[in-house]
């Protein structure tokens, strides 16, 4: 047991398949997360840092899956960064993926120094979820707000070629 967990500790990464359309939740730290954060290539990356216990991240769910859906045949990745408990992924996380069919790709963040984190994911970041990060290899903007799809897709659409 403890060398699976040592393990667990030294990767960072641990997989739950899901039966949703949510292929897996990935739990990493942030400096496992960081390369998703930087890639300098020909896609649209919408980066999402989110929890269940946040209402209005809960409410923007649906419409940042929708962008998803629409834009499924372009460049654009989207990755949700659960700041949610690693002790809490089967009790909350997984099952409001599912009950949300939520697709998605999901990576629990599992380092809890955010004071080491947050400024590195952007500088004027003060912590607040939602945080939606839109970037590709010439443009990078986050955004400390919620988002309904139509603004969300208007964001989307600019960038998308």
């Amino acid at each position: 047991m403890f060398i699976l967990l040592f393990w667990l500790v030294l990767y960072g990464l641990r997989v739950i398949g899901q039966d949703n359309g949510s292929d897996k939740v990935r739990i990493m730290n942030y400096s496992q997360l960081e390369p998703f954060l930087h890639y300098s290539n020909d896609t649209v990356y919408l980066i999402n840092f989110w929890a269940t216990w946040c209402v209005p991240c809960r409410e923007e769910l649906p419409a940042i899956e929708q962008v998803r859906e629409k834009y499924k045949g372009y460049k654009l990745r989207v990755i949700l960064v659960s700041l949610d408990f690693p002790k809490q992924l089967n009790s909350q996380l997984i099952p409001f993926l599912k009950t949300h069919h939520i697709a998605s790709e999901v990576i629990l963040l599992n380092d809890p120094d955010q004071n080491k984190w947050i400024n590195k994911v952007d500088p004027d970041w003060s912590g607040e979820i939602p945080l939606t990060l839109i970037y590709d290899k010439t443009f990078r903007k986050s955004y400390p707000q919620s988002f309904n799809f139509y603004k969300l897709d208007s964001l989307i659409k600019l960038k998308i070629k």
